[in-house]
């Protein structure tokens, strides 16, 4: 589906243009939509973002909610903390341990999610912003890669079958919406003609962490657009959107211990959003949009270009190579099979 948006990429993107949406708007609460009888996964849960995600959801009348985290007795704490004040019927809310440092581990989650009877909404919001480069001892790979970018795109594709099983049928189609950023456009990917490209991130040296966090953004919006040309609408609408600033989301309680992260927490203060405001612009595109989203990016509620890079030529040698050597790594999940299973509900529409 070709999308026209109102404004051009570059000015969406830029960094005034970022502050003043900060500044000047602020999203609504969302509302009119009812997810009784509905189940809904929401990753990172036990603070922040997540947390405020899934209290959303359970507002809106879901029946079912699982708190993917990576600590369980904080998971346990968090559905505690949700369940107050709120009239929840026994087994509502689930806790199950998700670590994205660990391969392993995510393929164990998304075995236990065949068990459940349904599954309409996945929220995966899990991320990192760290202070240094570290190696993840699994996977070999730079941890923030390895969590915002490669665990989070084999999360979503592992997922799809499971979404697209457990859909009842003559029911709308499930739900993916990953949380992230407009940084994403502000990216320097100094990696840009390394091939292969995803090992160029494991080198050792110098590394600017923010600006990696940025990149880690940018390839998951490169992703998006290339599996949501494998996945038909009709099985799982893939979305992005971003919750902007935040100040209580403890995705930068490392940088927050710095002398500049000290700095910056008391410009977040004054111009971020609650966690929980934040999340209304996530649980908004999960729950209050249709297929013209699918492989798409929303801000404040509404389709906004992704960073400038995507739509450019170079955009599209990045895609090709990113997504050939993603499915490589994943190689030992089967996840070709994956797709063309799920790509099979477009040839029968065909």
């Amino acid at each position: 589906m070709v999308v026209t948006f109102d404004v051009s990429p570059e000015k969406e993107g830029s960094v005034l243009n970022y502050f003043y949406r900060q500044l000047t708007q602020t999203p609504a609460e969302v509302r009119g939509i009812d997810l009784g009888g509905k189940t809904a996964i929401v990753t990172g849960s036990n603070v922040g973002i997540g947390l405020e995600c899934s209290r959303q959801l359970l507002d809106l009348g879901l029946s079912k909610l699982v708190l993917a985290v990576r600590n369980v007795s904080k998971g346990q704490a968090a559905a505690t903390e949700l369940s107050k004040d709120i009239n929840l019927n026994p087994g509502t809310i689930e806790v199950w341990e998700l670590d994205y440092a660990s391969y392993d581990s995510i393929c164990s989650f998304v075995e236990r999610t065949k068990g459940l009877e349904r599954l309409d909404i996945v929220i995966l919001n899990a991320g990192i912003m760290a202070t240094e480069a570290r190696i993840n001892p699994s996977t070999g790979h730079e941890e923030t890669i390895q969590i915002n970018y490669l665990s989070t795109a084999l999360l979503a594709i592992l997922l799809l079958p499971v979404v697209k099983s457990k859909r009842p049928l003559a029911e709308q189609p499930g739900r993916i919406t990953i949380t992230s950023s407009d940084t994403a456009a502000w990216a320097k990917l100094d990696e840009r003609n390394e091939e292969p490209l995803l090992s160029s991130f494991d080198k050792p040296g110098k590394v600017d962490m923010l600006n990696r966090t940025f990149v880690s953004k940018l390839l998951g919006q490169l992703f998006l657009v290339e599996l949501a040309k494998r996945v038909p609408s009709s099985v799982a609408v893939i979305n992005m959107a971003t919750p902007m600033m935040v100040y209580d989301s403890e995705i930068n309680r490392e940088t927050a211990r710095s002398l500049m992260g000290k700095i910056v927490e008391v410009f977040r203060r004054r111009i971020g959003y609650t966690a929980a405001v934040g999340a209304r612009m996530v649980v908004d595109a999960a729950v209050k949009h249709g297929e013209e989203t699918h492989g798409q990016y929303l801000g404040l509620q509404k389709l906004k270009p992704m960073a400038p890079i995507v739509y450019s030529s170079e955009g599209d040698h990045l895609r090709s190579v990113l997504w050939r050597e993603t499915l490589e790594e994943f190689s030992f999940a089967g996840v070709e099979d994956i797709l063309n299973e799920v790509n099979s509900d477009r040839k029968e529409i065909l």
